[in-house]
């Protein structure tokens, strides 16, 4: 039989699953369990101090206006953390929710009254360990001034800033930042390697890939020498290891990363990770190293939209010194949508044939140059051709998608509609909003961003947009 707090918590998740997008609802939200229910306090147990601050951080709101809902205007939320503390106890933590569904902590720093019962001393201490000194295998031109930011990436460059800040003092250790190639995962890992060490000179801050480490392990084991191998590694403030995945092929290497990341997490040490995928999705590397990748931060680099791609491109241009028209930077831009590296290795490409064949850039040389990296468009696509393409996905008549209309599914069909406009036509806002029964600039501007935010919230939004901006690339093909 569902018990009484279970039963409340239930009904909250109904609520959340209908707003929160489905992998963030799996990633935060399956892991809690309701533990008890007293009067008017929730008590729910999620699995580590991390996860406390990203709920509080991310979704206090929410939590405290879907409580209020169940339990009323009073409701309040305790927290039981778990905490392998040795001796077998947890350490709860409560937060009071106001009547407006804002934090509110007692210190200066937060908004609202936080109390933390007990914590946790770190119990490795090594006294009298000098600085070694150690060339850090960085590259200086990767910082975060140079790594542009933009909704892909948003997230695990701020985060980054907040590790380079405060190396192995925040929830965010491990960092692990996957994504595909080419986005930019060891320009921001190496950027934060070297904020480090702006800011704090007197860490020891080593970057080294995956191989580099196997291999040196390996030569290590020939040499008996393993201890050395490892224990060099614990002297380590700030490892950073690029591309993880390869360690599947790798099964000692494994076990001395293993000794080595718990050390320096137990040590107060900053670890920032790279790999090509999640931890989760992670083949041939062992459990007990996922299940401590997963202890801080994972957050994934995707594929930069448009205007993120436009800035990389006018970025690169600054910083050497390059001019060329804008139709031209846009052209590559709207075509090479696949990662950083390609696009700037197209731009590079364009300059290199300019440069020998005496040329002018204009956008007959630039598609003539990029046809190995793109394919060109045979015909330009038309609002029509998107108005038509939308409606019959979502089964709405043209008249409909005119009307003044408050149905959501007509909204937000035009919303749609004008947000792919936007980015798969060349025409300005004015003449896009004419072409919706005569609606202004402002509509469009709104409905292009209210497009955005759903597609970060709702995770079926996000797959009939996808769906559809592929309908019409194919369209223009």
């Amino acid at each position: 039989m569902e018990k009484v707090h279970e039963k409340v918590w239930n009904s909250c998740l109904a609520i959340i699953k209908d707003i929160v997008e489905w992998q963030h609802f799996k990633t935060w939200f399956d892991p809690i369990r309701p533990v008890a229910i007293h009067e008017n306090v929730l008590t729910i147990q999620v699995p580590s101090q991390f996860f406390y601050e990203y709920l509080e951080e991310h979704y206090v709101n929410l939590l405290a206006k879907t409580l209020k809902r169940e339990l009323g205007k009073d409701a309040r939320l305790e927290y039981r953390i778990m905490v392998d503390s040795g001796n077998g106890k947890n350490k709860p933590l409560t937060m009071d929710v106001s009547g407006q569904g804002f934090k509110t902590y007692a210190n200066n720093e937060m908004d609202f009254p936080l109390v933390i019962h007990n914590p946790v001393k770190n119990p490795f201490v090594i006294p009298g360990l000098k600085k070694m000194q150690v060339d850090s295998q960085l590259n200086p031109i990767y910082t975060f001034d140079s790594f542009v930011e933009g909704d892909c990436n948003r997230v695990v460059r701020r985060a980054g800033r907040t590790v380079a800040e405060k190396p192995g003092a925040t929830s965010f250790n491990p960092l692990v930042i996957y994504g595909g190639v080419g986005l930019g995962k060891t320009h921001l890992s190496q950027a934060i390697g070297n904020e480090v060490g702006r800011l704090h000179p007197n860490k020891v801050v080593l970057y080294v890939s995956s191989e580099k480490f196997i291999n040196q392990f390996q030569d290590h084991a020939r040499n008996n020498a393993i201890n050395d191998f490892i224990h060099f590694y614990q002297l380590i403030d700030v490892l950073i290891i690029d591309d993880v995945q390869f360690f599947n092929r790798a099964e000692k290497s494994q076990d001395a990363l293993f000794s080595i990341f718990n050390h320096l997490h137990q040590s107060g040490k900053q670890l920032i990770l790279t790999s090509d995928k999640p931890p989760k999705d992670l083949e041939g590397v062992q459990e007990r190293l996922l299940s401590r990748f997963r202890w801080g931060l994972s957050a994934d680099l995707q594929a930069p939209d448009y205007d993120t791609r436009m800035e990389i491109l006018e970025k690169k241009m600054r910083n050497d010194g390059l001019d060329m028209p804008k139709e031209v930077v846009k052209y590559i831009a709207y075509n090479i949508q696949s990662n950083i590296r390609e696009l700037e290795g197209a731009l590079i490409s364009l300059l290199a044939q300019s440069s020998l064949n005496k040329r002018e850039i204009d956008l007959e040389l630039a598609k003539k140059v990029l046809r190995n990296f793109i394919k060109t468009s045979s015909k330009e696509i038309t609002i029509e051709t998107i108005q038509k393409m939308v409606c019959e996905f979502f089964d709405v008549s043209y008249d409909k998608l005119l009307q003044k209309t408050r149905k959501r599914e007509i909204v937000q069909a035009r919303q749609i509609t004008m947000y792919l406009a936007k980015i798969f036509t060349k025409n300005s806002l004015k003449t896009i909003g004419e072409h919706f029964g005569g609606r202004d600039h402002t509509t469009v501007i709104h409905s292009c961003q209210t497009v955005k935010d759903l597609m970060d919230t709702d995770n079926l939004f996000r797959e009939s947009v996808i769906e559809l901006q592929q309908k019409v690339q194919l369209a223009a093909m």
